[in-house]
């Protein structure tokens, strides 16, 4: 993954997805580093409760083991978590995005809360995203704003490069960030 912006450069990293650090990833470093410092650390303590299992079904399903800290942006590794647009569990799956990949949900059961199926199911998704847009920080974008959104903001854009994408105005303010989110958790999690 290259980065349009003559400020990025690429940080020594040797995970399975490049690491771009430019001023938006940096902001979250320092973010987390100050005022978000508490919620940080204890989103990677509550996190070390679930790693071993989560990131082994990340391996196996093809999808970098990063992704990982994507449930830490989006729950804070919470199986409780609930969002104001109705995503729940720790992947904060929308209703038909689970039951599109197999998750039950019924008056009884709600199986976004299961850490092991949600994984599974999570896995899946970010593999599908990534065979539709090629790209895995595309990929994380539509995880977050929904592929179809993302696909027309490429078109949009005439782009496939996120960082490029982060300065038109197809993409909403949310899923800009949430991408130097994920990468600045990677960094300071390593």
């Amino acid at each position: 993954q290259t980065c349009a912006l003559p400020i990025c450069k690429t940080a020594p990293y040797f995970g399975a997805i490049p690491i771009v650090v430019n001023d938006k990833v940096d902001f979250w470093v320092q973010y987390y580093k100050s005022s978000g410092r508490r919620q940080f650390m204890s989103w990677l303590v509550r996190g070390e409760a679930t790693k071993k299992m989560v990131q082994p079904v990340l391996k196996e399903a093809g999808v970098p083991i990063e992704f990982f800290y994507l449930a830490m942006i989006e729950s804070g590794f919470s199986n409780s978590a609930y969002s104001r647009a109705r995503a729940t569990g720790t992947w904060q799956f929308m209703k038909g995005t689970a039951q599109l990949y197999g998750l039950k949900i019924n008056h009884w059961v709600d199986e976004r809360r299961d850490p092991v199926k949600s994984t599974i199911a999570a896995a899946t998704y970010l593999k599908d995203l990534y065979a539709d847009l090629g790209d895995w920080y595309l990929a994380m974008a539509a995880y977050n704003a929904g592929p179809g959104k993302l696909r027309k903001a490429t078109r949009q854009g005439k782009s496939r490069d996120f960082w490029s994408l982060v300065e038109t105005r197809y993409l909403a303010k949310e899923t800009k960030q949430y991408v130097p989110k994920v990468l600045a958790a990677i960094l300071l999690a390593r």
